[in-house]
């Protein structure tokens, strides 16, 4: 699958190991409702590079072996998370609840005015969604 050339609206791109990368955009689809963008597989089938969307951010998941990373699975702990920014927490949450997702933190509303909640997906990567937008001034 060739990639669209797109302007992005932010030059930080996260990419996340994951041991089971398939299995991860899968679950990143259906419980936080990421979309494939482009996926690129080794002879052996394997991933070697996948970009998912959700609104005007993406991040790379896969098994960026070169970097010796390690799973948060496999260190037992984690040492970043990710903040998405999404319209509707409350059906977002939903969605993500009934996918499995482990909820960290329950959904609430902060005092700097954002609403969210905190999850974890299989592999053990911390994921807060919430309608703060620091660039939307929201």
């Amino acid at each position: 699958m060739a990639a669209e050339t797109q302007t992005a609206t932010s030059s930080v791109i996260p990419f996340i190991y994951y041991e089971d990368p398939r299995a991860a955009l899968d679950w990143l689809q259906k419980a936080f409702g990421f979309e494939e963008h482009v996926v690129y597989t080794g002879e052996d089938g394997k991933i070697e590079h996948a970009q998912l969307r959700l609104g005007s951010g993406m991040i790379m998941p896969g098994a960026p072996r070169r970097y010796n990373m390690k799973s948060a699975r496999e260190l037992g702990a984690t040492n970043q998370g990710n903040y998405v920014v999404v319209d509707d927490p409350d059906a977002h949450y939903e969605r993500a609840k009934a996918a499995g997702a482990e909820i960290v933190e329950e959904l609430h509303d902060e005092d700097y005015g954002s609403r969210g909640y905190t999850a974890r997906d299989p592999e053990g990567n911390v994921w807060v969604f919430g309608t703060y937008d620091p660039f939307g001034g929201g």
